[in-house]
């Protein structure tokens, strides 16, 4: 190959790395609210925004589609793909397994929509140590006991797994607040507030992906 063919494969490289949209990791303790601005951005961006579907090792529940809710798989096979690099972020709970796999964050990306990730501290960490180059963005509440407050409101917690979830969000909060962990953080007051924040920083890509 000549120094021009060369030069070119480059420049195809660029441009392609350029106009693939980045994908969207959002992170946040639970009860932040970032169910409620995530499906703000999407329903107002209904055509530039897609989600990957996970895999997981736990059995189907009521009304679940293989390869709509989730992919199910066994253990062995998660496993094995684990193994063989083929998830960018995995981690247990429960005893079952959950990832993301890379080719289901590629099947979005290919459609030419951003592809938006809702997962843990644990899993922006490995994502982090790809090249998947996401856009991250931490949603925490004032403080945590404005998050307790919210907890409590859902009506869903026992004393066991509000204490549990407190614990968890304390180490999130701290992580999420480390300067260069995240490229955007949002304080969720005001959900409106906070949505337009949101807006903002994801607004440069949208019009980048609609202008191609």
């Amino acid at each position: 190959m000549n120094s021009i063919s060369v030069l070119g494969a480059r420049l195809g490289h660029v441009v392609r790395k350029m106009t693939t949209p980045q994908p969207l990791v959002l992170c946040g303790p639970s009860g932040a609210g970032k169910s409620t601005l995530m499906k703000k951005l999407t329903d107002e961006f209904v055509n530039n925004f897609g989600f990957s579907v996970s895999h997981t090792t736990r059995q189907p529940r009521a009304g679940e589609e293989h390869g709509v809710h989730y992919f199910f798989v066994t253990r062995q096979e998660m496993q094995e793909a684990i193994g063989n690099g083929e998830f960018i972020e995995h981690a247990e709970y429960s005893g079952n397994l959950y990832g993301t796999s890379k080719k289901a964050v590629q099947d979005v990306l290919s459609k030419g929509k951003i592809c938006i990730l809702d997962i843990d501290m644990q899993g922006v960490i490995q994502v982090k140590n790809t090249d998947l180059q996401a856009q991250c963005v931490f949603i925490r509440p004032p403080s945590i006991e404005d998050l307790k407050k919210r907890l409590l409101a859902r009506g869903t917690e026992t004393e066991e797994s509000l204490a549990r979830r407190l614990s968890v969000a304390e180490k999130e909060m701290e992580y999420g607040t480390l300067k260069g962990n995240f490229d955007l953080v949002v304080v969720n007051d005001e959900v409106d507030q906070a949505y337009q924040e949101l807006r903002a920083f994801m607004l440069p890509a949208i019009q980048l992906q609609n202008s191609n």
